[in-house]
């Protein structure tokens, strides 16, 4: 029981990305960034995805592995302040289904940047480094572990 805080859940930080229309929301917001990007003139389509995909990698590591804690007070004594966002979807249970559909949405923007930058040496490079960026850190082998210790505390 959760006595003297709003919410019943142990760690609402996370919760949300199981609720309903969640995924779609998500897929909605980036096929927005990319039209956005589209709208500005002399980005052509190959630089849009390319774009696109970077934009999105980048936020999603920043946000998922290197922003740690919880924006409010959680019920938890303090034990989502250790971990990073992504280390506190689904209590840290692996291989959940809003897990893999965070770990496919980089790949496929990857494929989909591909096919639209028609296998452009540069463009295939960029999206692959920062598509590996993304989705490299959500391996379980890397669940909790800070490289050269950085971001540990």
């Amino acid at each position: 029981m959760n006595v003297g805080i709003a919410q019943g859940e142990r760690n609402p930080n996370s919760s949300w990305l199981n609720s309903r229309g969640v995924w779609l929301t998500y897929i909605i917001l980036v096929f927005v960034l990319h039209f956005i990007l589209l709208s500005i003139p002399y980005i052509t389509t190959s630089v849009a995805w390319t774009l696109t995909t970077t934009i999105h990698n980048l936020c999603n590591y920043y946000l998922f592995h290197v922003v740690k804690g919880a924006p409010w007070e959680t019920s938890d004594q303090g034990r989502a302040r250790r971990f990073t966002f992504w280390e506190q979807i689904d209590d840290g249970i692996q291989w959940t289904g809003t897990r893999k559909f965070l770990q496919i949405v980089p790949v496929v923007l990857f494929f989909i940047a591909s096919f639209y930058t028609k296998y452009d040496k540069t463009h295939f490079l960029i999206n692959l480094a920062t598509m590996l960026l993304a989705v490299v850190p959500k391996f379980p082998i890397f669940f909790g572990v800070r490289l050269l210790d950085i971001n540990r505390y």
